[in-house]
């Protein structure tokens, strides 16, 4: 019996690969081939159309990497097939691999009209159905020359994602070109075989099912005449349909399929390129659901719908009668699927008040689910987020490629950090390029792990990363599974009805608490450091610009750039991408990047100096000097928010900071701090001399560079792999050591300089008066390869956990590694700091662009504990861009002792966030202000609908209870609180407003309210 299990598998598959499939086009001629290359970037269809092609043929190479051929293709449909179904074949030169990868093609119609795109899965053509007979046809076909980067086998460097001219060796060869006879017969009964052959190998050798389809199959294929195929399929289909009729047991799993195309915004393209990416899949998507009226497609990202919209406004008017049918279905509520461990607080913010308002004014769709399919992690304050914008459940697939632990749920309920839940579900399909077979929903059937409570997952199927989307045969594979014995039961339809299905079924799903941490593609949290560097920078620019601006609108009545800072906004979203800001890009797309943050810079920075300019101009107080203070916090006598005369700065009393020789090394001392450098350029001690205690390990330096190699079992730019810990050099030798001249305020400085492998470093140490905080400036000159550079911190604290900031708050994460969770855990993600404490005694490192981080303890032979946090600055990984973190890096952290996670909060926004100098005199007066200052203001802007009303964005900073009072510098007509898009919610703090009779002096009143731990508050102020 096994034997002839193993006979007919054998059987089936030879006899489907090499006389059904190609049976299914017997009839051919020959189309008549043209093309006209492209002479650089891509161009608009009615000049690729118009342009002088010349004769070309099948065989003929084309396409040098990222060039774009126009082949013109024109025939007449022979007369004796009139009444037949006929296509075009096209074949660009397609490799057996996943579409999206390779070569692509979209078709045009001469006058313009995109009518689909082509790819490896999807090569052809609608003529007729049924065609006349005698018809001319004439198509044109975008043919992309994308270079296969990943390669066979992957993750080998190559100089390929630079970028090439015309001038390279060509990619392809057409392959095919020709007019065909579509056997409809034939294909109906290749699917009947496949889904037949795919649920029988599902199943287990003891299930009768197995054998009932096996001897079907026999049947089928006794019935087939391997030299008739089209002649006899209806007989094989007949053979089989029995088999195919009998329906799913009363308890089978049940599927929710939905039409998908998971295209990531860049990747081994470019931006450019995921624009045409996006127009060929919609076109195949929205063919499908105009021939399919069941056919259900789900896209997210906004920004690929604005792209659509931009660049091909005819597929976007099908698409948007799609949507309106209820077939071509936005998702996601965010403006691309982004990286949710990098972006700053305000910037995950945005991504859905900008996807989620794009949906509604284009669509009139308000998104319920939040789709984030392949994000590396998911951060803990999502489900506040996803809550405050409105939509009500969340799904990811990137879970399921953790290495060590095996996520414990499919579907439930995700609580963040301020104690808000999001219903959430994890397909156990375990892709979200599912094409249906039955390997795939027998995995989903088996892999589900909240059986018994729940009997439902959701299934994302269609070609994706690179695009493509679902097919035909996809389909017809939920047609043939939507009621089969043996198979889940599969139903095609809209992720917003499995949720709701799904919600009601399983109310009391269990519950996951914090962050869903990918223990996988740890290295992206460092990899790419100028790109990083980028979103910081941009995302902390953003804030000053909105503050700025808003305030001199208020002030001064000066107008707010809402489009200027919309724009850059866009930028900033967009390039947060979950393959753009993680670094795990081709080196095109870090270019552009590069220059698309250069660009925003300069223009953040004239809104900025224009808004001060106006806020400045004093005539009375001509040659005088404004300083203004951006963070949440006052600073040096600059009031939070606000300016003053630079004259009243300073810290009063501080003592000076001094840098003395002393010990064949140097000392630096503010009074606060003594810091002690040996001739080595090594910290050996860090005295706090408010709490007398010696702040770093005994016999352990800090600010100690630490080289790893770093050569990951493979996905070079996302992963680093446990083993690098087990080697180590430590950069001890020293160039320089010398005293510096004291810096501006009076500081303190030190300057080391070393030299390694091909690289340098030169830091700045310093210290400021009245700083409790020892500040280090570095600059890289990095041509190291596979080589991983942090910088340790070992200090005197017994800490079984430390704390990192994310959005909006921060988690604790263990410093030990008692179970298989806490040793995943061994490279972790923070954005402006790391702290550590013990009872009554903490310690935060502060960084301006730095995002990986490790955090490990040790018992020394004392019994004391060292804790080491220590910062991942570069990394040098060749794929799949060989030149990764070349060249000059600069970086700005800093040890602050004795630091709460308060004092955390507050120089973690100093170090990003420094002041600025503004010719002027006066002062200018905040436009809020907050009495607590565990409550943090993290933006301040005019509304977005443009009436002139100010929001405020506050959080709870500490993790605890607080009740706080926002007293507005300008008078108001009325306060609410409001959502993510600016609008009252259900749930929203009551708020206790004030005149301004009992609001102690300010003159325009006041408002208090209460907050949970880390929650989120926006005020709306109306004037």
């Amino acid at each position: 019996m096994h034997d002839d299990r193993r006979l007919t598998e054998a059987r089936l598959q030879r006899v489907l690969g090499e006389r059904v499939w190609p049976a299914i086009y017997t009839r051919s001629v020959p189309l008549e081939v043209a093309r006209w290359d492209a002479p650089g970037e891509p161009v608009p269809a009615a000049e690729g159309i118009a342009a002088d092609h010349v004769p070309a043929s099948v065989g003929d190479a084309w396409g040098p990497a990222w060039g774009t051929t126009w082949f013109r293709l024109r025939g007449e449909v022979p007369r004796e097939w009139a009444g037949l179904t006929v296509e075009a074949v096209v074949d660009l030169g397609f490799d057996s691999g996943m579409p999206g990868f390779q070569s692509e093609g979209l078709v045009h119609l001469p006058d313009g009209a995109v009518v689909k795109g082509l790819n490896p899965r999807n090569a052809w053509i609608p003529v007729g159905s049924p065609a006349g007979g005698g018809e001319a046809v004439e198509f044109h076909v975008e043919a992309a020359a994308n270079p296969v980067i990943l390669g066979n086998p992957p993750f080998r460097p190559t100089e390929l994602g630079g970028g090439r001219g015309p001038e390279d060796e060509p990619l392809y060869r057409l392959a095919r070109a020709d007019l065909a006879v579509f056997e409809t017969a034939v294909w109906e009964l290749a699917m009947d075989l496949d889904v037949a052959g795919g649920v029988m190998r599902s199943l287990d050798t003891g299930d009768p099912r197995r054998w009932e389809l096996l001897r079907a199959l026999e049947r089928s294929l006794d019935a087939l005449d391997l030299h008739d195929v089209p002649g006899t399929a209806d007989r094989a289909r007949e053979a089989l349909a029995p088999a195919l009729r009998s329906p799913a047991a009363a308890s089978a799993h049940r599927v929710s399929a939905v039409g998908h195309a998971h295209i990531d915004s860049a990747w081994l393209w470019p931006v450019r390129e995921t624009v045409r990416k996006v127009v060929r899949t919609s076109a195949n998507a929205v063919a499908l659901a105009e021939e399919h009226p069941g056919f259900v497609f789900a896209m997210s990202q906004a920004q690929q719908w604005a792209w659509l919209k931009e660049h091909r406004p005819d597929v976007f008017a099908r698409v948007v009668s799609a949507s309106e049918a209820g077939q071509f279905v936005p998702v996601g509520g965010m403006w691309v699927e982004s990286d949710t461990n990098m972006p700053g607080s305000e910037a995950l913010a945005r991504q859905f008040s900008f996807g989620k308002r794009f949906f509604r004014d284009e669509l009139g769709v308000d998104t319920q689910e939040v789709w984030l399919p392949d994000s590396f992690g998911y951060s803990a304050a999502l489900p506040q987020l996803v809550r405050l914008s409105g939509s009500r459940w969340f799904l990811t697939q990137k879970i399921s490629w953790s290495r060590t632990n095996a996520f414990p749920h499919h579907t439930f309920w995700w609580e963040g950090i301020d104690g808000t839940r999001v219903f959430t579900h994890f397909p156990p399909v375990d892709t979200y390029n599912s094409e249906l077979t039955g390997s795939e929903l027998a995995h989903a059937s088996g892999n589900f792990r909240d059986k018994g409570g729940a009997s439902r997952s959701l299934v994302p199927f269609g070609h994706g990363d690179g695009g493509g989307g679902p097919t035909r045969e996809m389909l017809a594979r939920a047609r043939r599974t939507g009621d089969l014995e043996g198979s889940p039961r599969v139903e095609v339809e809209h992720p917003s009805e499995f949720f709701a299905k799904a919600h009601a079924e399983y109310p009391d799903a269990p519950v996951w608490l914090g962050e869903l941490y990918l223990e996988f593609h740890r290295g992206t949290y460092t990899s790419q450091a100028a790109t990083k560097q980028g979103n910081r920078r941009s995302e902390h620019l953003l804030r000053e610009a909105e503050l700025w601006a808003a305030t001199a609108a208020v002030r001064t009545g000066a107008p707010y750039p809402y489009e200027a800072l919309d724009r850059v906004w866009r930028t900033v979203l967009l390039n947060q991408f979950h393959d753009i800001l993680p670094g795990s890009s081709i080196a095109w797309v870090h270019r552009e990047a590069a220059e698309s943050y250069a660009e925003a810079a300069a223009e953040l920075h004239g809104i900025v100096a224009s808004a001060q300019g106006a806020l400045a101009e004093d005539p009375g107080e001509a040659g005088g000097t404004l300083v203004f203070n951006a963070a949440p916090h006052e600073r040096d006598g600059v009031p939070a928010l606000g300016a003053v005369p630079a004259a009243l700065t300073g810290a009063p009393g501080a003592a000076a900071a001094s840098v003395d020789a002393s010990d064949g090394g140097f000392t630096l001392d503010n009074g606060l701090l003594t810091v002690r450098v040996d001739g080595r350029g090594l910290v050996t001690s860090v005295l706090d001399r408010v709490a007398e205690r010696e702040v770093l390990a005994p016999g352990s330096p800090g600010n100690l560079l630490q080289v790893h190699p770093d050569l990951p079992n493979q996905w070079d730019a996302w992963d680093v792999d446990a083993f690098y810990r087990n080697t180590v050099t430590d950069l001890t030798g020293a160039d320089a050591v010398e005293a510096l001249e004291p810096r501006p305020g009076g500081a303190a400085a030190l300057r080391v300089a070393r030299t390694f492998g091909a690289s340098s470093v030169v830091q700045v140490l310093s210290l400021s008066p009245g700083a409790r905080r020892l500040d280090v400036e570095t600059v890289v000159h990095w041509h190291e390869r596979e080589k991983f550079l942090k910088a340790a911190f070992p200090v005197d604290v017994r800490a079984d956990e430390s704390s990192s900031e994310i959005q909006f708050g921060h988690v604790r994460r263990p410093t030990h590694s008692n179970t298989s969770w806490d040793a995943a855990k061994f490279e972790i993600c923070a954005h402006r700091w790391v702290h550590v404490g013990e009872p009554g005694y903490g310690v935060a490192v502060l960084n301006d662009s730095t995002y990986g981080h490790d955090v490990t303890r040790a018992v020394r032979g004392d019994g004391g504990t060292t804790t080491t946090v220590r910062l991942s600055l570069l990394r040098a990984p060749r794929f799949p861009d060989p030149e990764t973190d070349q060249g000059e890096r600069r970086f700005r952290y800093a040890l602050a002792p004795g630091a709460t996670v308060e004092d955390a909060v507050r120089e973690g926004y100093r170090i990003n966030l420094p002041p600025r100098e503004v010719p002027g005199g006066g002062a200018v007066e905040p436009l809020v202000r907050v009495d607590d200052p565990g409550v943090v203001v993290e933006s301040v802007k005019l509304a977005d609908d443009r009436s002139g009303d100010v929001v405020v964005r506050l959080y709870e900073a500490r993790g605890g209870r607080a009740r706080a009072t926002v007293a507005p510098g300008f008078p108001f007509a009325g306060v609410r609180a409001v959502n993510l898009l600016e609008e009252e919610y259900e749930g929203a703090p009551e708020l206790d407003v004030r005149t301004a009779s009992g609001d102690g002096g300010h003159g325009h009143g006041s408002v208090a309210f209460g907050l949970r731990p880390f929650q989120i508050v926006t005020l709306r102020f109306a004037r």
